[in-house]
């Protein structure tokens, strides 16, 4: 299998910055998006996040011309079934990934690869969704897209060697990144063990010990994190977070697992941090601190 043009559907921070990180190794990408509006204002942030690498003088106007040329916008799944491979990045909602799956299902040949973002969910319940399981299979990366190099391959039941292999030198080979093999378990390995750090400092704040500047700089500084764990979470998504440990405590049954109060009681105000411009900091339209 040689992956050369990749569907990415999902316009939402994670599939901006894996849209741009194909792009930008020279592959060709597809971005779907539920309508125009919310593709014009994905590739709008696409290339925000280009003119600030480009302000650092880390790419030429020539490379950024080139990265949003390869780039086509989408709002369409047929268009997805010339495709090597798909990236589901949409929201960490299992019925709507399993709907996504199934339509992809119906328009891409077998031989595609369907991948899904995930950062917690069943894969084998996600394959489950379609008539060839056997080719899905979970591509966890981590934001920021562009300078973390680790991506979790996540086999579920009936992921096939043949489409692991292929994903494994396609994440080594051609985005030069790692890629680790993860067992199917809630949480995988990355969710899993930033979750539980996240929870910790949520009830650290909630206790009143530290403010969520000193509980970040605690981290940041004191362990060399290059962000702290709040604001990890505010750049995650603080439903994100929310919901990949309300789906760790649903299956594991263990209280580390079970969300600090903070977290709901802010995700029901809709303070969701840099995708609403408020976290536990604030933000600018370009996602930076204010």
């Amino acid at each position: 299998m040689n992956f050369k043009k990749i569907g990415v559907v999902g316009g939402g921070v994670m599939g901006q910055g894996i849209a741009e990180m194909l792009a930008s190794r020279g592959l060709d990408v597809l971005l779907v998006e539920k309508n125009n509006e919310k593709l014009d204002y994905s590739y709008s942030m696409i290339e925000t996040s280009l003119d600030k690498k480009l302000e650092k003088w880390g790419i030429t106007p020539a490379e950024k011309k080139l990265t949003l040329s390869r780039i086509t916008k989408v709002t369409h799944f047929a268009d997805l079934g010339s495709c090597d491979l798909v990236i589901e990045t949409i929201s960490e909602d299992l019925e709507a990934k399993k709907a996504v799956f199934a339509q992809l299902d119906q328009v891409c040949p077998s031989h595609v690869t369907l991948a899904s973002n995930t950062s917690a969910l069943s894969l084998t319940e996600i394959g489950s969704s379609t008539m060839h399981p056997e080719r899905v299979i979970g591509m966890h990366f981590i934001y920021p897209v562009a300078s973390i190099n680790l991506v979790e391959l996540i086999r579920g039941l009936k992921t096939s060697d043949t489409v692991f292999d292929a994903a494994k030198n396609f994440v080594e080979e051609t985005l030069d990144k790692k890629g680790i093999m993860v067992y199917e378990s809630p949480g995988f390995v990355s969710t899993r063990l930033i979750c539980t750090l996240i929870n910790e400092a949520l009830h650290v704040l909630e206790e009143g010990v530290a403010s969520a500047e000193d509980i970040d700089d605690a981290m940041r500084i004191g362990y060399q994190f290059n962000r702290g764990p709040l604001e990890m979470c505010d750049r995650f998504g603080l439903d994100s977070v929310l919901a990949a440990l309300e789906g760790m405590f649903r299956e594991f049954g263990d209280i580390k697992y079970r969300p600090a109060f903070i977290l709901k009681k802010m995700v029901r105000a809709e303070q969701l941090g840099t995708k609403t411009g408020e976290g536990f900091f604030k933000y600018d339209k370009d996602g930076d601190r204010l």
